[in-house]
């Protein structure tokens, strides 16, 4: 079986990430042409020059359309691709030269019409990203769900890094129009309708998180507002895991309330937690710098999303509000 890939690439004011991740694909190793799709989703600085830069060296299609969000804007580049399978990126990722040769290899004794890769962060990524990057991909800190081995046949791919077969896509209509949320979303529409999914354990990206702290706490707790909506979309598809950020964080505050009346111990075990975190996000990193950031960066990211779990779960599953009335900011509406 030889496959012939296409690249959706979504972009939204980007062109200096465009440019790097463009340079990261001319050093590709692989034996056959690829296509490139760039779309540009509305935005008021131009990714074009930088694609007309490299027309020469990769066989790019560049498109300009109005902002409808990431989702639509790769719904809109997979129908406009030629291949027969899609390889899905966000702009702030570069890429390995041997990733096309491990995704080919892969799917060739593997086949499976939706995968999804790890991610990694890139030795020349700064310390705060490299902290950010840890707390995201850890087993200490998300049981290492975004690219452990063991969830080869059992693993719901992310849009940074997802591939998926022209009959997948045609058949499920793919992106919906919740924000973020909507790669899960599609994982387990994919999964219904009987489409095998996989992780591909060495497509391995560096991404480049391009997010300050406050940022990053806005991004996770959008993360946890949207879990509970997903989960009432797909009934069955709710975890014990999704609820630890929140028990994690009302625990946290509790050990604190418990330590102001004298009782210490259930605070020390949170502060032995966090050891085990520093110590291991140093020694991995190599600074001790980034070993207290992964701390950091590992609160940020359970309050963040704890409470936005917490909030979405009371107005959904509670009060029973309409997720798209209560939670706007979540969906791209297609005008």
């Amino acid at each position: 079986m030889t496959l012939e890939y296409s690249f959706i690439i979504p972009v939204y004011n980007r062109p200096g990430e465009v440019r790097e991740l463009l340079e990261s694909m001319l050093q590709l190793q692989f034996d056959r042409d690829f296509e490139i799709v760039l779309v540009e989703d509305g935005s008021s600085i131009s990714s074009g020059g930088i694609a007309t830069e490299f027309q020469q060296q990769l066989n790019i299609s560049y498109y300009y359309k109005k902002n409808t969000g990431p989702g639509d804007s790769r719904n809109f580049g997979m129908q406009k691709a030629k291949g027969d399978y899609f390889l899905i990126l966000d702009s702030d990722v570069l890429l390995p030269e041997n990733y096309l040769q491990e995704v080919d290899a892969f799917l060739q004794h593997n086949y499976c019409d939706c995968f999804g890769g790890p991610d990694a962060s890139h030795p020349s990524f700064s310390k705060t990203q490299k902290a950010i990057d840890y707390s995201m991909t850890s087993f200490f800190t998300t049981g290492g769900i975004r690219g452990k081995k063991s969830s080869v046949n059992d693993f719901q791919p992310r849009s940074f890094n997802m591939g998926i077969s022209k009959k997948a896509f045609e058949v499920s209509g793919g992106f919906g129009e919740i924000h973020p949320g909507e790669d899960p979303d599609l994982s387990l529409r994919l999964k219904k309708l009987g489409y095998k999914l996989c992780l591909i354990p060495d497509a391995v990206v560096f991404h480049k998180r391009r997010i300050d702290w406050s940022k990053f706490y806005t991004q996770v707790q959008k993360f946890g507002m949207v879990r509970p909506i997903l989960n009432t979309w797909h009934p069955g598809s709710g975890k014990l895991t999704y609820w630890f950020p929140a028990v994690f964080s009302l625990g946290f505050l509790f050990a604190i309330l418990l330590l102001k009346l004298g009782i210490w111990w259930l605070f020390l075990l949170y502060v032995l937690y966090f050891v085990i975190i520093a110590t291991d996000a140093a020694i991995k990193n190599k600074s001790l710098e980034i070993g207290f950031l992964a701390v950091y960066a590992a609160l940020v990211q359970f309050f963040g999303y704890g409470y936005g779990f917490m909030k979405s779960l009371w107005h959904i599953h509670i009060l029973k509000q309409d997720p798209e009335h209560e939670f706007p900011n979540l969906f791209f509406k297609n005008v």
